[in-house]
């Protein structure tokens, strides 16, 4: 494994660290202000950009993308993604700590799943890490469109089915997914800068609708399932679209298990625990004051 590819994994393990810490910051500031909605946005933005709790997390969240972008500089995207799936047993544990409960079956599964995983990642690395071809800009174009198209038709017609924080996380995590698929393109330099555009819309709009999720739902479902997609679609899309290759034999077989792990660990952990409604929030954590699911929007 290359110095480039070891210090890139790094990074994306301090960089997921940040975030998924964020998230809790950002969820629990968020809980505290009146209710966020897309029809005013303006409005919004003041009331997130007015507190002060608010803008530490962002701000967090804002230095694990920029150690984000230098590994996928540095590191193929899939791989990179990979190490960022693992952050979701950070979130599970620390939401843990911090809440004062034990975490459940199905989510001490998911954080074992998660961390196996990134052993396995690690051990395949003795088989390569090949870059891919870059992917040709067509099929890259459609899977972004692709991936915008799902988000919006989950928010227009999934928050009646799903409720609001679990409509506002997917729609968030493939939201980020395109942000994330956009810096891997947008590092790459020459005419792909251009993709620095889905890169900024991809990040806001996904980061509004994660903070809207966040007034309806706990931390753990609502970036929970947000991390699952922002992981797992760019991982599929590093293999299909820009053709990073996947190692022969045994190298290649563990590698395939590690994606599958992490993934199936972050399904784990983004599932509501039995006893509460997809959007419901609880109401016997100390110190937290949040607007009832039906006013948020």
């Amino acid at each position: 494994m290359s110095l480039g590819i070891s210090i890139a994994l790094l990074l994306a393990a301090v960089s997921t660290t940040l975030i998924n810490l964020a998230f809790l910051r950002e969820h629990d500031a968020v809980a505290s202000l009146p209710p966020l909605s897309a029809r005013h946005p303006l409005r919004s933005a003041r009331l997130l950009l007015a507190s002060r709790r608010w803008l530490a997390g962002f701000a967090m969240e804002t230095t694990g993308f920029l150690l984000y972008a230098t590994a996928l500089a540095l590191a193929p995207l899939a791989l990179v993604q990979s190490i960022a799936a693992g952050g979701i047993g950070v979130l599970a544990y620390v939401s843990a700590r911090m809440r004062r409960h034990r975490l459940s079956r199905h989510e001490a599964i998911g954080v074992a799943l998660s961390v196996l995983g990134l052993l396995a990642l690690g051990v395949s690395l003795a088989g390569g890490s090949g870059e891919g071809d870059g992917g040709a800009t067509s099929s890259i174009l459609l899977w972004l469109a692709g991936s915008t198209a799902l988000a919006l038709a989950v928010i227009s017609v999934g928050r009646g089915l799903l409720g609001p924080a679990v409509a506002n996380a997917i729609g968030g995590g493939v939201l980020f997914s395109v942000g994330d698929i956009s810096t891997e393109l947008a590092t790459q330099g020459g005419a792909r800068i251009a993709f620095a555009i889905p890169l900024v819309l991809g990040y806001v709009l996904g980061t509004g609708l994660l903070q809207a999720g966040y007034q309806a739902g706990t931390a753990l479902t609502v970036a929970g399932i947000a991390t699952l997609l922002t992981n797992a679609l760019p991982i599929a899309a590093g293999t299909i679209i820009l053709a990073e290759p996947v190692p022969d034999g045994a190298f290649g077989a563990l590698r395939i298990l590690a994606f599958a792990a992490v993934s199936v660990g972050a399904v784990l952990l983004a599932r509501p625990n039995r006893g509460k409604a997809l959007g419901a929030v609880p109401v016997d954590e100390p110190g937290d004051h949040r607007v009832a699911p039906e006013r948020a929007s």
